[in-house]
């Protein structure tokens, strides 16, 4: 983030391009700008002038006495790679170009917009645009767009891609009496991008919540890591435009034809805790509710009313959108018995009759809000009946304060429910003129805190082996795609299979008929024939397959009747033999589960319904790897086969939903293995007897990404468990110990090591003594974000049993030259060299991140961690409470 809080919080501001000419973007700039003029120091920037507006006017940036931390550009476009030049070489920190004429104008535009990203690269300056609006800073009084309106200070950042549309919205937002922390058009993201604010905004205490108008991402891999990072304690919510695509392009495989652009994007969001809204009211509905301390922990929505036809209408919102409408327990049905009117509905929605006074809410609310089975209440009122809409209002408010669970009200009418509303938004209380945006609203809490639990839920250990061996599939495609091949028949791609552990029906491919009666003879029959051919994607479209062949003379049959039938319906085709595959003869459930190559993502997985069919059902759920055994189950339960999978149908019996995570993550595994892999198929995953079987898998590969083999990860959106720090070492006294980056599934390790710790340990790295951490903080430890932070643990065997011993950790600083270390070794292994060596490793990876130094805090009584660090070369601060060293890199 180096430069980011110049741009925003700047002390100078130089506009280049200023005049004032009338009806000019120089003029608009510079009035916006004069407005905060006793905050900061404002300099007009124009060769042809001597004074703007009263004041003095420098010929160039180079010209200015003082120091400028932000430039505003407003000059053609072909002068503006000069113009940041000037400024990089002037040391100013950022630059916002609000001039247009870049890439959005072809290839002339491109060439500019490349000029200044060379300039921007070779300096430290950041740069906001090209081609956008600006930004706007309520709370400092700058408005450094050229937007004739200012926002009042408020608590919302509203983030745009879209200059029109932005200002449009913002327009709106203003008339609603809506305020902002900061308002910023990002136009083309050059330099900074949606990573980049996110990782500003996580750390404004100005901002509660991030609001997004998203056309297309950007660098994915930073607003994925941003998003994570900050997910929780700020919410991010998304309008993504583009939700049906214009055209679809013919895809080779069943994934590429399933998952979409949009699909995809929203499987993204998930997986980071991003909620995706779909009108721009849900903007700002979803950014006062989701910083909440009261998310629903569930579906289930009470409702509670004087009007049936309002509760009618929510009750069809809340199944339109996923909801549930909550069934309240007999308690709650007799305690509303003995309150309310005989004619009540005796069930939820809670109708308490047309002439319902205050008292008869506040049963009905408290009853709902204490049930066990609600975990939301909707507070419908319509002005009729004994119960002013004020009053109703404070009974409300005073209910809400000692609530544990979300409530909305829904106020009809306008002037008669005014002073209402306002009471209850002063009280933090979400309130709404209509039932299906109060539905909508809620729905939208019941997905955030999801995403957030599976963002941060434990996941089991799975026997899954992290490195299998796999150079000779790596010489395998080298050869496919020197050959010019890039579809792989099924007998390479169960090569893959195999060394990845995914379950598959035996098989070979023969050449002739006499081969498949010898692969026949082995596996034994019935068997099935499958076509095997890298210009025949689909088999079955051409009738290339056929099942039940029970012996030999009739597999001879078949197999010329095959070879026959295939080469007259596809003359061109090339064909590389017939696969022979041992037949399941009992199908339960056919599944899919597959890859494909996202532009903005790179590899997604794909899970659902399987078989001949798949297109036509389109029962999926997308995800992004790696997977967990969490979001391995995530991606099922998304899917409606799911319920049959789980409880089983018609005598048929349910899956091993545990062997289906290992295969799922196995899968995920190999894909992050391989960025040469462009498509995969496995379908049918076939379910018999509850075990799990692939009978088919194409494999399509990239041959552009060999160009990119020195690249880390270039397909993924999301940093995988880096299994290269994972090292086997000796402490001096002989202890064999394993060093290894932590994983999610290290929870319960960390909790036991961090409850083994002496009090002098334990002091000495949390500065307090520490001896339970609950669950949000054990995820902080374990759940990582390995491209902005590390820890390295030390596990050995005691007893039999695996327990950590140590770890040493890392965290990069916001603007990544810097980053801060901690390092604590139990106590029973201490003075064996497991310190130094996790500090060591410590430096390696800040070596290979780029950090220019690593540094520390440490209590001046831990002799041991002094010691230690001058022993490295640390240099050594003694401060009056703390003792800070730092070690330079560069």
């Amino acid at each position: 983030m180096a430069g980011v809080d110049k741009v925003f919080r700047p002390g100078s501001v130089a506009l280049i391009g200023a005049t004032d000419r009338e009806g000019s973007v120089g003029r608009d700039i510079l009035e916006n700008l004069l407005q905060g003029k006793e905050q900061r120091s404002i300099y007009p920037v124009n060769p042809k002038r001597d004074t703007v507006m009263g004041l003095q006017c420098y010929p160039s940036i180079s010209k200015i006495p003082e120091h400028v931390d932000l430039a505003i550009v407003a000059t053609p476009a072909n002068t503006v790679p000069g113009v940041v030049k000037e400024c990089a070489d002037a040391g100013v920190e950022g630059v916002v170009v609000i001039s247009a004429g870049f890439r959005e104008i072809g290839e002339e535009g491109m060439k500019l917009e490349e000029a200044v990203k060379h300039v921007q690269s070779e300096s430290d300056i950041r740069i906001l645009g090209p081609n956008c609006l600006g930004f706007i800073r309520p709370d400092i009084g700058l408005n450094a767009s050229f937007l004739k309106e200012t926002p009042a200070p408020g608590q919302i950042a509203f983030v745009s891609q879209s200059g029109a549309l932005g200002s449009a919205i913002l327009n709106w937002a203003i008339s609603t009496k809506i305020g902002f922390s900061l308002f910023v058009s990002l136009g083309s993201m050059l330099d900074i991008d949606y990573g980049d604010i996110i990782d500003y905004l996580g750390e404004d205490p100005a901002t509660r919540s991030i609001i997004i108008y998203m056309e297309s991402i950007g660098n994915a891999k930073k607003f994925m890591s941003a998003a994570r990072g900050f997910a929780r304690s700020k919410p991010i919510i998304v309008l993504k435009a583009g939700k049906y695509p214009a055209g679809a392009h013919a895809a080779r495989s069943h994934t590429g034809a399933l998952a979409g652009d949009f699909q995809v994007y929203e499987a993204a969001f998930k997986r980071v805790g991003v909620i995706r809204v779909d009108e721009i009211s849900d903007l700002f509905n979803c950014a006062s509710v989701l910083d909440s301390r009261f998310l629903p922990a569930g579906p289930r929505l009470a409702v509670v009313t004087n009007a049936g036809g309002p509760a009618v209408i929510a009750s069809d919102a809340v199944m339109d959108y996923g909801g549930e409408i909550a069934k309240l327990s007999q308690e709650s049905i007799h305690v509303l018995d003995d309150h309310l009117p005989r004619y009540w509905s005796h069930g939820n929605p809670i109708d308490i009759l047309g002439d319902a006074d205050v008292g008869r809410y506040e049963v009905a609310i408290r009853t709902a809000l204490g049930d066990p089975d609600v975990d939301g209440l909707l507070v419908i009122y319509t002005p009729q009946g004994a119960a002013p809409a004020k009053d109703l209002a404070e009974m409300v408010v005073k209910v809400a304060a000692g609530r544990h669970k979300p409530l909305l009200t829904v106020l009809m009418g306008e002037d008669i429910v005014r002073e209402a509303r306002a009471a209850c938004y002063a009280a933090d209380i979400p309130t709404y003129s209509t039932p299906e945006d109060a539905v909508r609203t809620y729905m939208y809490m019941y997905r955030y805190q999801r995403n957030l639990d599976t963002l941060y839920q434990t996941p089991e250990e799975l026997p899954v082996d992290l490195s299998p061996p796999k150079s000779h599939l790596k010489l395998l495609i080298q050869r496919m795609i020197k050959d010019g091949r890039t579809l792989l028949n099924q007998e390479d791609a169960d090569k893959f299979l195999d060394a990845y552990g995914i379950p598959r029906v035996k098989g070979d491919l023969a050449r002739s008929a006499e081969a498949a009666l010898i692969v026949a003879s082995n596996i034994g029959y019935p068997v099935v024939l499958k076509i095997m051919s890298p210009d025949i994607p689909h088999k079955t479209d051409i009738n290339g397959v056929v099942a039940g062949v029970e012996s030999g003379p009739q597999l001879k049959l078949e197999y010329e009747q095959l070879l026959s039938r295939v080469k007259e319906a596809r003359p061109d085709a090339k064909i590389d033999g017939v696969y022979v595959q041992k037949m399941v003869e009992k199908i339960d459930y056919e599944l899919i589960l597959g890859s494909k190559k996202d532009h903005d993502f790179g590899s997604v997985i794909l899970f659902g319904l399987g078989g001949i069919s798949v297109e036509i059902f389109k029962d999926f759920s997308i995800g992004l790897p790696p997977l967990n055994q969490v979001l391995a189950r995530r991606l099922m339960e998304e899917t409606k086969v799911y319920r049959v999978l789980s409880k089983g149908m018609r005598n048929r019996p349910p899956a091993d939903l545990k062997m289906l995570e290992e295969v799922m993550v196995r899968f995920s595994n190999m894909i992050i293995d391989f960025p040469e892999i462009a498509d995969v198929d496995i379908n049918p995953l076939a379910v018999s007897d509850g075990k799990l079987y692939a009978l088919d898998a194409r494999i399509i590969l990239d041959p552009e990404a060999l160009s990119k083999r020195g690249e880390s990860y270039p397909h993924l959106a999301i940093v995988p468990y880096p299994t290269k720090w994972v090292t086997p070492w000796r402490l001096t006294d002989g202890t064999d110990v394993i060093l290894r980056p932590v994983r999610p599934e290290d929870e319960p390790l960390e909790l036991e090591f961090v409850r083994s710790l002496s009090d002098e340990s334990s002091r000495a790295r949390f500065f307090r003594i520490i001896k339970n951490l609950k669950h949000e903080s054990l995820v902080r430890f374990s759940n990582i974000d390995y491209d902005r932070e590390m820890a390295f643990i030390a596990e050995t065997k005691e007893d039999g049993r695996r327990v950590e011993i140590g770890v040493g950790r890392l965290v990069l600083q916001q603007n990544r030259r810097r980053g801060e270390f901690a390092v604590v070794v139990a106590d029973k292994y201490q003075d064996k060299g497991l310190g130094t060596k996790l500090v060591d490793m410590l430096i390696n990876w800040a070596e290979e991140k780029g950090l220019e130094s690593i540094y520390g805090i440490i209590l001046p009584e831990n002799r041991r961690m002094i010691q230690l660090s001058e022993k490295l070369g640390f240099r050594i601060e003694t401060r009056p409470e703390e003792v800070f060293v730092e070690l330079p890199l560069k």
